[in-house]
């Protein structure tokens, strides 16, 4: 499956011009994608700035379903959105056949004051496409294994949508790789770059990783796109050659 990631600055607190400057991008590497990965809250940076909230459905899981269609393509990323006086960090997942699928956020960051402005996912996700099962999480959630575990039916591919600061980069390229070995399973981590409206800078660092965790796909700390082909018999393979997920610890969560 050939998985696509944009890492990107973003336009602070700027819907249209964020949808702008991917759809550009999108239009470029669309042919050649199965999944198109975008950043956390690729339309306005990591804002608490919930006035800028979008009903859901609304303007962008429409643009994203439309360009889905279009190019034959998934699209994936998170924005944040309204629920009655709640509020979102959804990661949408808009599939060619017109249906959307969404996740939202479970560990909301609370140092940077997330918790106080957003609520907290309850449900983790499963998704399909392509003889591919794939679990979408978001940034802070990487910090936490046991919400990432992969138990039966087994994911194949770990994707996390981030805004993950500079300072914290080591952490970052670490517990992505720890995902992939510990969960037999292929990890994209598609981070942004740049400074955001609170003077926090970004340093990309986005990747594919293999369930060995080798790097197969990398950027720095540059405007890139970046794309990988990931090979589920060869995961199969492993698995059923090294069945370490069956000798895991039973356990449910509250």
């Amino acid at each position: 499956m050939r998985t696509s990631f944009i890492q990107s600055n973003l336009i602070w607190n700027n819907i249209e011009g964020n949808l702008r400057y991917f759809e550009s991008h999108i239009d470029r590497i669309a042919k050649e994608s199965d999944i198109i990965v975008l950043p956390e809250m690729f339309t306005t940076g990591f804002s608490m700035d919930v006035e800028l909230a979008e009903e859901y459905p609304g303007r962008t899981s429409k643009w994203m379903s439309h360009l889905s269609t279009k190019y034959d393509t998934v699209i994936i990323g998170s924005i944040m959105v309204k629920e009655g006086e709640s509020f979102f960090n959804r990661c949408i997942i808009a599939k060619p056949d017109g249906v959307e699928q969404y996740y939202d956020k479970k560990h909301l960051f609370g140092y940077g004051h997330e918790n106080d402005f957003y609520s907290s996912g309850k449900e983790k996700l499963i998704i399909e496409w392509k003889g591919w099962k794939i679990c979408p999480l978001i940034c802070y959630d990487l910090r936490f294994p046991v919400w990432a575990r992969n138990v039966e039916p087994y994911y194949d591919l770990l994707i996390y949508v981030a805004s993950w600061p500079k300072a914290r980069a080591l952490a970052w390229r670490s517990l992505l790789t720890a995902r992939a070995i510990e969960n037999q399973a292929y990890v994209v981590g598609v981070n942004r770059i740049g400074q955001d409206g609170n003077d926090i800078q970004y340093i990309g660092d986005s990747r594919a990783i293999n369930f060995l965790g080798e790097t197969l796909n990398d950027a720095t700390d540059q405007e890139v796109i970046c794309t990988t082909v990931l090979d589920l018999e060869l995961l199969r393979k492993f698995r059923t050659d090294y069945p370490f997920l069956k000798d895991g610890d039973s356990f449910k969560l509250i």
